[in-house]
C-alpha cells in the first residue's frame, strides 16, 4: 500500500511565531506564502496554518493511559529513530509538551511512542511511533 500525504488547514493567531515553530521548533520546510497563510512540509505531508483572530481551540480531553489527551489533535506517525531525533530537538528547544515523550500501551497491542504538545495558537500535536508499523490498527 502507497501512503498518499496528507493535507490539513488549521488557524494561528500570529504568522511569524508560527513560521519560528514550524520552521525552526520542528524543522518543516516552507512552502508558498501569502499574507494571510503559510503551507509547511511536515515529514512529506502538507499542512496549511491561516490567520485568524477567532480562539478556535478546544480544551476538550479523553483520559488515556493515565494521560489527558486533548481531543482535538492532529499529527504524524513517525519511524521510531525519526520520533526519537523529534523529541530530542523540542527537547533542546525547551519545548513545553502537553504530555512528555514516553512509550504508551506498554506491552500491549498498540504499543507506542508519543508525545503532545501545541503550537504557540494552541493547536494541539501528537508525534508517534510504532516499533512495527503492522501495530498501528492492532486491537488484540
Amino acid at each position: 500500500m502507497t501512503i498518499r500525504p496528507f493535507h490539513v488547514a488549521f488557524p494561528v493567531h500570529d504568522l511569524t511565531t508560527t513560521r519560528h515553530f514550524y520552521e525552526t521548533v520542528l524543522g518543516c520546510p516552507i512552502g508558498r506564502t501569502d499574507e494571510r497563510w503559510i503551507d509547511f512540509n511536515l515529514f512529506g505531508h502538507q499542512i496549511t496554518a491561516h490567520l485568524t483572530a477567532a480562539d478556535e481551540t478546544s480544551e476538550a480531553t479523553n483520559p488515556v493511559d493515565g494521560h489527558a489527551v486533548p481531543v482535538s489533535h492532529w499529527g504524524v506517525i513517525l519511524t521510531m529513530s525519526e520520533w526519537q531525533t523529534l523529541a530530542e530537538r523540542l527537547k533542546q528547544h525547551q519545548t513545553r509538551f502537553v504530555i512528555e515523550p514516553y512509550i504508551r500501551f506498554k506491552g500491549k497491542p498498540g504499543e507506542q511512542a508519543t508525545m503532545f504538545l501545541r503550537d504557540p495558537s494552541g493547536n494541539a500535536l501528537e508525534f508517534k511511533a510504532f516499533q512495527d508499523d503492522a501495530m498501528i490498527f492492532a486491537t488484540a
